[in-house]
């Protein structure tokens, strides 16, 4: 069953996307989806798409699930990871149809905002295709994962995103997060760092690279998954371009807002003192040659 063309209109309108009656109209279609219809969320060929929930976020993540499921490109693999074999063993009846569709679920380490990718960069021994990462809370419109895949096929050695913010510098180093702005620009950059919320792209190279660091990011940044990511693409010449000029939001489940991790990394500090952790001399040098300065 396809959506009807205005429905679909509306989903491709990106001004529109977060309009409250759009979400609630997505919601509802997908809701009718998950309990109804038996299309498949995967194919053949196409990336891996890879997420993870917690807590009562697993009632609520096969919205944004069905939402991926949707689009005009499907992935080859989607990956939900879970740490809690409870939630495992016994997922809720949402989950189950969607596993027999297509959809992976598959019990890991709690590595916090990392799980959504680390389990699956260290289960691979290989890498033929891109990671697309995606956050549970979020309701992805129908172009999502076509618009990371035509980026790639342009530029296959970029980090592709929705949504990044640059890199503020000052005398003494790396400038509070507060500081640094959101990208205006579709240019590629190692000073642009990918907002995986809204969903970004990375790169066998990158994977491989990420493999390699293994879980070092426990030590400096275990709270802050895109400052390990951007940090490791920097320091292997792996630039990030993000694919409109404006930045892309996304809207949010509603409900799932009430906490989040953005509070204690964006308000109380924590993604500063996850970048005084990870950035190294080295590191603030190649961002200081970048620029100029």
């Amino acid at each position: 069953m396809q959506e009807s063309r205005l429905y679909s209109r509306l989903l491709g309108a990106p001004e529109k996307l977060c309009d409250l009656g759009i979400v609630c109209l997505r919601l509802a279609w997908l809701s009718f989806v998950n309990r109804f219809l038996r299309g498949r969320v995967t194919q053949k060929d196409g990336p891996v798409v890879s997420l993870t929930t917690y807590g009562e976020r697993i009632n609520t993540v096969y919205f944004t699930i069905e939402s991926i499921g949707r689009g005009r490109v499907l992935p080859s693999r989607l990956v939900l990871w879970l740490d809690d074999r409870a939630a495992y063993e016994r997922p809720p009846a949402s989950l189950r149809r969607l596993v027999n569709r297509g959809l992976e679920i598959k019990l890991c380490k709690n590595y916090g905002p990392h799980t959504k990718y680390y389990p699956y960069v260290e289960s691979e021994t290989a890498f033929k295709v891109p990671l697309i990462t995606a956050d549970d809370d979020v309701v992805y419109p129908t172009f999502w994962l076509s618009g990371l895949m035509e980026e790639f096929h342009r530029s296959p050695d970029l980090v592709h995103c929705y949504l990044a913010k640059v890199v503020a510098l000052t005398d003494d180093g790396v400038a509070k997060y507060a500081d640094w702005e959101f990208s205006q620009s579709t240019e590629p950059s190692v000073h642009r760092v990918a907002h995986g919320v809204f969903g970004a792209l990375y790169p066998l190279s990158l994977l491989r690279a990420l493999k390699e660091a293994g879980d070092e990011f426990a030590r400096c940044c275990p709270k802050a998954d895109d400052l390990w990511l951007h940090v490791n693409a920097l320091r292997h010449g792996c630039k990030v371009k993000q694919i409109h000029p404006k930045p892309y939001r996304f809207p949010a489940i509603p409900g799932t807002q009430e906490a989040g991790l953005w509070i204690e990394n964006q308000s109380v500090g924590g993604n500063d003192r996850a970048v005084k952790a990870t950035y190294t001399q080295r590191d603030i040098e190649i961002l200081r040659a970048a620029c100029g300065q």
